[in-house]
């Protein structure tokens, strides 16, 4: 089984390519920085690994429309190896995670204060009440699946 799980930060904002030709697919390009556990060293430094992820289609355009710099997200996968030949005719060696969900791992509020992305996340989506639980809009009763 080839199953990734990450949450990190974005290191720039995503770069997003459309392929040619008559059905062209969005394709975003981000890298992400993932905290390490441990430190070899045992020292209070932090270290990051720095992962490359690429993402398709509705994925790619969600990343192109509500990600930037500094955003922290969770990402699902799987690790996708290739490799080609470059312009001095050496062999490239690629690692990267293709990814099959994306979502944020914080807040609007909680990302604004450490200088992330302040944009909604969704048009409809309702604000959260003074509690911390979101408001649910009036009249939504028959689509909600309990009672």
């Amino acid at each position: 089984m080839n199953r990734v799980i990450l949450m990190g930060r974005l290191t720039r904002d995503p770069d997003v390519r459309y392929s040619q030709g008559e059905n062209s697919t969005a394709i975003a390009r981000y890298t992400l920085a993932v905290d390490r556990r441990f430190n070899r060293n045992n020292s209070d430094e932090n270290s990051a690994d720095f992962i490359g992820c690429v993402a398709f289609g509705r994925s790619a355009e969600f990343a192109e429309k509500y990600l930037r710099k500094g955003t922290k997200i969770l990402v699902t996968g799987r690790i996708q190896t290739g490799s080609y030949t470059n312009k001095d005719g050496n062999k490239v060696y690629t690692t990267d995670v293709v990814v099959e969900d994306q979502e944020f791992a914080e807040s609007k509020n909680a990302s604004s204060q450490e200088g992330g992305y302040n944009a909604p996340i969704r048009d409809e989506a309702p604000a959260p009440a003074g509690d911390g639980f979101m408001n649910i809009p009036d009249g939504i009763d028959e689509e909600l699946p309990f009672n």
